[in-house]
Parts: C-alpha cells; sequence; structure tokens
C-alpha cells in the first residue's frame, strides 16, 4: 500500500487518480470510476466527485494507496 500526502481536504475521487498517475486523464478517472472500477474504503464508488479525506483508502488496477493529510 502506498501512501499519497495531500495538503487539504476534500480532494475529488477522479483528481487523486489523475494526480497520482494512476489513470492518463481525467476523462479517464471519470470514465472508470462510473463503471465501477474504482473502490474506496472497500466499496465499489461510482460518484466522480466523491470527496476524499485523510485516512480513505483507494484501490484500483491492483494498486492501493491510502490518503493522508500532511
Amino acid at each position: 500500500m502506498r501512501v499519497v500526502e495531500i495538503t487539504s481536504e476534500p480532494v475529488e475521487l477522479y483528481k487523486i487518480l489523475k494526480f497520482e498517475g494512476m489513470v492518463a486523464s481525467g476523462g479517464e478517472a471519470k470514465q472508470l470510476i462510473s463503471e465501477g472500477y474504482v473502490l474506496v474504503n472497500g466499496k465499489v464508488e461510482t460518484r466522480k466527485r466523491k470527496k476524499i479525506v485523510a485516512g480513505d483508502i483507494i484501490e484500483f488496477a491492483q494498486e492501493t494507496i491510502r490518503i493522508q493529510l500532511c
């Protein structure tokens, strides 16, 4: 599991996928989220603008990240 530090919260889910290089673009992130490929805290999340806060765990494409506030 990789730890990702954010400077402020909340951050929208699709932005985290984009900025962490898990997808090529924001549009791709939104598409994959809406199709149910992303898990947040162990549950399928289909809301592209889901607010992510410190302590959340995101799983996508066999990669897991935990969000931490720095």
